[in-house]
């Protein structure tokens, strides 16, 4: 079951050319709309079901610095700037809220891994988190039970409604002469001299100089007809949603098995920190040299499962002819169920922390699909080898956090200004320019 998403209504009239055409829907693409409107630059953004129908409404809600790699830092510090401003930029609500997040620790290596966390990052980029002592999370977390020795906390992160915000970037981007296209997949890319002068979508064509290929989960398939390799792989996060819920913790907490957070209406989005789910597809060997570090790092924390998604993945077209119906018509919106004995370690977890828990109501739950890289940090670049095309993708969980800085950088690059950050960590050329991009071991 998918959660209820506010709906933005597609503009009837394609433009036959535009500056920019962005392809997705999600959190990151309608940012990026956003941040070029913003400018004064005509951008149409093609959706092929509707916005933020994926992994955009189906994520956590998290607006964090706290537990970053240390190459997103400054793309997060610049996002959480940008949230605290998001809701008067656009004159809409995000929901976004200042709460505070706080991870618990329960053993001596939890505890050690956030201690280094702040002395190695936290602090040389002079961030607010600080240990706190079992005392000072009693008066953080009321109601706080359990054996926990210390906790990370970050009183400036934040939270904001998955399924209110990007629909409101949108419209703040069709409000400042953005054209927004849904139910509009785009197949492919035009190229002329070598370079972008195009997308081909199910509706037409639109004449265009830049693409931002910001396609979450499909931008790995996106790229393959045009011979680009991206080593993205897919993830199975399953999530649920309480009803409202008096006496619990108004700051956003993780702890072993469970991350919870407040939400607007008064109820808790619930999920397991560590319980994921990776389906083994064709693509799991294709890129199993590029994923091995990763995968050993995060062996107790990613399920392998074989299903039927091998077989599905096995026989979706490697290629397509641009005037006939794509793959991306084929599936409107990848709706994928939760793994409910996650779901259910989830409860147990936060309930065992938080006994008010006990009464919880699940309204619903649901599953999404978390698009990964190697490294664990996402592709915001430009791409060398076509120019005019520009990928946005791989934001392994973090993409909600850190849109609004992701969409101001992507944008700046597109435009060839100086960007906001360095993007160099984010370049896609580091996946053949022997780099071997490897995860932190501090995030």
């Amino acid at each position: 079951m998918a959660p209820a998403v506010d709906r933005v209504q597609s503009d009837s009239l394609m433009p036959s050319a535009t500056r920019v055409v962005v392809i997705g829907g999600g959190i990151i693409g309608v940012c990026t709309a956003f941040f070029l409107a913003r400018k004064g630059i005509p951008v149409v953004l093609c959706e092929k079901g509707e916005i933020a129908g994926e992994q955009s409404s189906r994520n956590w809600g998290w607006c964090r610095k706290m537990g970053r790699d240390p190459r997103e830092v400054p793309l997060a510090i610049e996002a959480l700037r940008l949230w605290t401003e998001m809701n008067t930029l656009i004159g809409g609500e995000t929901g976004f809220r200042r709460s505070g997040i706080v991870y618990l620790c329960r053993t001596p290596k939890d505890l050690a891994k956030r201690e280094a966390w702040l002395e190695q990052v936290g602090k040389p980029f002079q961030l607010d988190s600080r240990l706190l002592t079992r005392d000072q999370m009693s008066r953080a977390l009321p109601g706080l039970a359990g054996p926990w020795l210390g906790a990370l906390s970050m009183p400036s992160d934040g939270r904001a409604e998955p399924a209110q915000a990007a629909p409101a970037i949108a419209e703040a981007a069709r409000g400042l002469g953005a054209t927004i296209l849904t139910q509009c997949a785009v197949r492919g890319v035009e190229t002329l001299g070598g370079r972008i002068a195009g997308v081909v979508t199910e509706r037409g064509t639109i004449a265009c100089q830049s693409v931002v290929l910001a396609g979450g989960v499909w931008s790995r398939l996106f790229c393959r007809p045009l011979e680009l390799r991206l080593p993205q792989l897919k993830v199975l996060s399953s999530v649920m949603r309480t009803e409202p819920l008096a006496g619990g913790p108004e700051a956003s907490v993780s702890g072993f098995g469970f991350g919870l957070r407040k939400r607007l209406d008064g109820g808790y989005t619930v999920a397991s920190w560590s319980g994921n789910v990776a389906d083994i597809v064709p693509d799991t060997f294709r890129f199993f040299g590029d994923f091995l570090p990763a995968m050993w790092m995060h062996r107790r924390e990613v399920r392998p499962r074989v299903g039927g998604r091998f077989v599905q993945e096995l026989v979706q077209p490697r290629r397509w002819k641009l005037d006939r119906p794509s793959p991306f018509e084929a599936v409107r919106t990848l709706d994928p169920q939760p793994h409910q004995p996650i779901l259910d370690q989830a409860r147990a977890y936060a309930t065992e922390a938080f006994p008010v828990f006990h009464s919880m109501r699940i309204a619903e739950s649901w599953g999404g699909m978390i698009d990964v890289t190697p490294d664990g940090i996402p592709v915001i670049s430009a791409v060398d080898a076509l120019p005019g095309f520009f990928i946005a993708t791989g934001f392994t969980g973090h993409g909600f956090g850190i849109a609004p800085g992701a969409g101001r950088l992507m944008a700046e690059l597109v435009l060839g200004e100086t960007p906001v950050v360095d993007p160099t960590p984010f370049r896609y050329s580091r996946f053949s320019d022997g780099t071997r991009p490897r995860p932190s071991p501090l995030a």
